[in-house]
């Protein structure tokens, strides 16, 4: 239910935050990426999670401007 948590959380906050909220999981993607590149990225789940948090995300914002 972490996920169910989280999706609510985002339809809690106004476009502005999500727009920030995007950027720094963008950021965190790269910075990810770059760990990936250079062999120093542990957990490869990492990249996933992220990904689909910025779809969540994205939806949401999507959501909001259609309402």
């Amino acid at each position: 239910m972490k996920t169910a948590e989280y999706t609510k959380g985002l339809r809690a906050k106004s476009a502005q935050e999500l727009n920030d909220e995007l950027a720094a999981l963008r950021k965190e993607q790269f910075n990810l990426r770059m760990q990936h590149a250079t062999g120093q990225l542990n957990k490869s789940s990492l990249l996933g999670e992220v990904k689909r948090k910025i779809a969540r995300v994205k939806t949401v914002l999507q959501r909001q401007t259609k309402a």
